[in-house]
């Protein structure tokens, strides 16, 4: 018989990465699927997919089925789950692996169980939902199962998750739709409110990546951006600072921070007071923002630390959820609970 591997996989709104069990992380692709409207026809998934957005006729459309943590286009949704974990688990007829699913918390309890359904249709026996900020806290190697306070923050792309851990559960959270997404549109909006310089998504999360700063920056870091000029219509191209995009990510990052101070203000006593002890974590692709864990030490005055691979930190938490399943029975039974 064919050997069967369990997987964990995170379900983000940018990236779907998924853990087998007993190899790591397998795959990472982008949460992308491209479509031509007019044949009603999928296209491409993932990172073929990704590749065709901004550079498309009009009829073929690269799309995100989830856009702010939540499922905007179900149905696509479920083309790119299956095509991602059929390429990854082939078809099992006589026995099926188990998976392990975080997704985004906006997510709701009817979306939950129509994810379930759809892990079933691609090949697996059974699918637990593991909460979104606990499969961070574990992959990161988070201790949260006494009572003791430890903060995580998962940057996504669409949303961050905000949580105060303690007896194994989330004392306190909050979920804000605010993450990378937030960042690059903040870039797009002030390269076009200053420069009159029109840029696509692409574009921007390149700027985000090498030059995008929570911090003031050190140097004179620039690089060239090509867009539309807005006056003239035609392409052009300009010269972009770092320091610019420090201007062009204060409010965001302000509000970030706002967010996190939100929480701890809303968090009993001795877990607050563990939390200046311990520090915060930063999970989650949109934590890779240079200096954003400076940012909220500084605003804050609470050490903060970045995950050493926080896009992978939850799924991460989903493949120790399989490899441990003893230990870990109590927090996947009571997200069963809230699926089932």
């Amino acid at each position: 018989m064919a050997q069967v591997h369990d997987i964990g996989i995170d379900l983000g709104t940018s990236h779907i990465l998924i853990y087998m069990r007993g190899r790591g992380i397998i795959l990472r692709e982008p949460a992308v699927v491209a479509v031509d409207r007019d044949l009603d026809r999928v296209l491409a998934v993932g990172t073929d997919a990704y590749r065709l957005i901004g550079r498309t006729p009009g009829n073929i459309q690269a799309v995100r089925p989830l856009r702010q943590g939540a499922i905007v286009d179900y149905n696509l949704l479920k083309t790119l789950i299956t095509d991602l974990v059929t390429h990854v688990v082939g078809r099992h007829f006589f026995s099926r692996p188990r998976a392990v699913l975080s997704v985004p918390t906006g997510v709701n309890q009817v979306e939950k169980r129509s994810l379930i359904s759809i892990m079933f249709d691609a090949g697996m026996r059974r699918t637990q939902i593991l909460e979104r900020p606990i499969a961070a806290a574990l992959g990161v190697g988070m201790r949260f199962d006494e009572a003791y306070g430890s903060m995580i923050v998962d940057v996504g792309a669409g949303a961050t998750d905000i949580a105060v851990l303690s007896m194994n559960e989330v004392t306190v959270g909050t979920v804000i739709p605010l993450g990378g997404d937030y960042f690059d549109d903040a870039i797009i909006r002030y390269l076009r409110r200053k420069h009159n310089l029109l840029i696509g998504e692409r574009t921007a999360e390149e700027v985000k990546i090498n030059l995008g700063c929570a911090v003031p920056p050190e140097g004179a870091l620039s690089m060239d951006v090509t867009g539309r000029n807005l006056v003239s219509g035609l392409p052009k191209t300009l010269a972009v600072t770092a320091a610019e995009m420090y201007e062009a990510l204060t409010e965001p990052v302000s509000h970030f921070v706002e967010a996190i101070q939100a929480v701890i203000e809303r968090t009993p006593p001795q877990l607050a007071a563990d939390i200046f002890d311990e520090g915060i974590v930063l999970t989650g692709g949109g934590a890779a923002l240079n200096g954003l864990q400076d940012a909220v030490y500084r605003a804050l005055h609470i050490p903060c630390a970045v995950a050493e691979d926080p896009q992978a930190s939850v799924v991460l938490g989903c493949g120790r959820a399989l490899e441990d399943t003893p230990a870990m029975r109590a927090l996947l039974a009571e997200s069963r609970r809230q699926s089932g």
